[in-house]
């Protein structure tokens, strides 16, 4: 059984909380004396605030007892969550005329909250504070995940919120930090908050002013990759912000379970952590081999080439789409890299979109397994990762999971390319929208931009977008007729 009554009250909490923090573009925007921009925030942020309220006095008279919110329920609200706030989050943009079609609003407010960093915008200097900062801002919610801060808030509505986690959450599996699910949320964005603030710091002695730190850092650590200028980071042409953002962009790359498992000593279990060792070295890797490619082609010496594959290594990797330089016109083998890195992802509990690390590794044990069955077919050969045992179901499960990816980006390649795109463009379009990276090769390279494709395209993308955002199944499912079969 489907409770839309639990669904609607939960939808209403989230809104009004978006709402909120859209809520905070009005101080920007007197602060930078846009007046005119004022309007474009404070019509939807009344409307949605006044509405939800509503919604949630009435919901409250027709909900007699403590609900219990059902996997399905879960599954219906996240879908609707994300596609509900960016509809909301839309309304800014052609208010205030940074947009002319709602198509392109809702398109880059999709890209924000689903931290893709794809834009429709080539002049980005141009608009509006107030714009640019709420541009950046639904990265920041979206990072962590707007859902867990739904879930941080669940107790005042009488609702659990594991569902919710499950449906939400980056990666095959679910650890809880504390007997309650709440608690969890709440520990995550500490910590994600505590972060925010550090690399805000560090990049103003950079010689940043407090908006673009704030808003790099939204894109930093929510692995999104919008910036308030042309350039990107490269606008800068600072070693010392290039570095600082490179550690936070591998640091928001990481399972944030294990800054909890640092700050509470369990130093052993971190070092332990396969995927954050193969991680780590899948970084490392592709940086030095990045930067070998740059420095035999005249780039310039080691140091800088280092410098500069490895800020474009994090990016990728981690799927942020923050940029120093245009990647398209780098040599093959850094190109190839780059490419390669685009399957990978980040690893699971973290902001970052793509496959994850956790799910290739255990593929490839698996792989390897069965060349083993090949010489021993009476063998026992369990997949293993970080000491302890996979379950079978979940390998079957990461199986599926990557067929389905890999499907979905075949289909989402082939429509791209109804639009006369290239092959380069129609893949990479493919490849950096479902992995949520952002920018790619071909006509959406680093310095350009997806304005230029039709509006069914741009519908189509930010429905692909959302499905790589909540790890392919949450949206699939609900899709399926078995689904909706009573039971």
């Amino acid at each position: 059984m489907i409770n839309p009554v639990v669904i609607l009250r939960l939808l209403a909490a989230l809104l009004i909380v978006i709402a909120l923090f859209m809520g905070t573009s009005i101080i920007w925007a007197f602060t930078s004396g846009e007046h005119a921009v004022v309007f474009a925030f404070a019509v939807p942020v009344v409307a949605t605030i006044l509405v939800a309220t509503i919604v949630l006095l009435v919901t409250g008279r027709l909900q007699r007892k403590r609900p219990s919110l059902t996997t399905r329920d879960g599954f219906i609200f996240v879908s609707l969550a994300w596609l509900s706030a960016s509809v909301i989050g839309a309304i800014p943009f052609l208010l205030s005329g940074a947009t002319t079609t709602f198509v392109d609003a809702l398109f880059e407010t999709m890209s924000g909250f689903t931290t893709t960093g794809a834009s429709i915008f080539s002049e980005i200097e141009g608009l509006p504070r107030a714009i640019l900062w709420w541009r950046s801002l639904t990265h920041w919610l979206g990072g962590m995940g707007i859902i867990v801060l739904t879930v941080a808030i669940l107790p005042l509505l009488g609702v659990g919120g594991l569902q919710l986690i499950r449906a939400e959450a980056p990666g095959p599996t679910v650890d809880r930090l504390t007997p309650k699910i709440a608690g969890t949320a709440k520990i995550l964005w500490v910590t994600y908050i505590a972060m925010s603030a550090l690399q805000t710091v560090l990049l103003l002695f950079g010689g940043m002013d407090l908006f673009d730190s704030l808003t790099h850092t939204f894109g930093t650590v929510a692995t999104g990759g919008f910036s308030p200028r042309n350039a990107s980071v490269g606008a800068y042409n600072s070693a010392y912000i290039d570095v600082v953002i490179t550690v936070f962009m591998v640091a928001a790359g990481i399972n944030f379970v294990t800054y909890f498992k640092v700050v509470t000593g369990r130093l052993d279990a971190v070092w332990r952590d396969g995927e954050l060792r193969s991680y780590l070295l899948i970084f490392a890797s592709a940086s030095v081999a990045t930067a070998i490619s740059l420095q035999r082609s005249g780039f310039g010496s080691f140091g800088r080439s280092l410098r500069y594959g490895a800020f474009q290594s994090a990016s990728i990797l981690t799927t942020t789409g923050y940029a120093t330089d245009d990647f398209a016109v780098w040599p093959a083998l850094a190109q190839v890299t780059l490419f390669v890195l685009m399957f990978i992802g980040g690893c699971s509990g973290s902001t970052g979109g793509g496959i994850k690390v956790v799910r290739i590794i255990t593929l490839v044990k698996q792989g390897f397994n069965e060349m083993r069955y090949l010489v021993h077919p009476s063998g026992v050969f369990p997949v293993r990762l970080s000491g302890k045992r996979v379950e079978h179901k979940i390998v079957y499960a990461i199986s599926g999971f990557v067929l389905l990816y890999l499907s979905i980006l075949l289909v989402t390649a082939v429509v791209v390319a109804t639009a006369g795109n290239d092959i380069l463009t129609s893949l990479t379009t493919a490849l950096v929208t479902l992995g949520n990276i952002g920018p790619g090769f071909g006509a959406v390279g680093p310095t350009m931009n997806y304005g230029f494709l039709p509006d069914y395209l741009k519908l189509f993308l930010s429905m692909v977008m959302m499905i790589g955002r909540l790890e392919v199944y949450t949206v699939l499912v609900i899709l399926t007729p078995l689904f909706w079969r009573r039971q």
